[in-house]
């Protein structure tokens, strides 16, 4: 499960929303810090295929020692942070040859990212 702090305190911009943890203490989840082993595999197997599933996620994530969802999140992550170097490179190209850029993403960039986007991290 999620490993949760003590209280750390009320929240101060705005009331309290019992919903989220519980009652008025507000629970902080610590955020899991992946061993540098860890990330080398995670990113030899991102490199192979950016997205991972089944047998192969639970496969991946018994050997390393993680949850399936810690390896499921991860890829998630990465593969928001793969698209945001993707479109910058391209942007970069396209100033080189005096094309500019529009200021916003088209819906399909959008959409796809709204899909991965995750609130936590484990």
């Amino acid at each position: 499960g999620l490993e949760l702090s003590h209280c750390v305190g009320t929240n101060s911009l705005g009331p309290t929303m019992p919903w989220r943890s519980g009652g008025p203490c507000k629970m902080k989840r610590v955020r899991t810090v992946f061993k540098p082993e860890q990330l080398e595999r995670l990113e030899q197997e991102f490199l192979k295929q950016q997205y991972m599933v089944g047998t192969e996620r639970v496969d991946l994530a018994a050997t390393l020692h993680l949850t399936e969802t810690q390896v499921k999140v991860w890829f998630q992550n990465r593969r928001i942070k793969w698209r945001k170097q993707s479109m910058e490179q391209k942007a970069a190209k396209l100033s080189q040859f005096g094309v500019i850029q529009p200021s916003t993403a088209d819906s399909t960039d959008i959409k796809e990212q709204e899909e991965d986007m995750v609130d936590v991290e484990l």
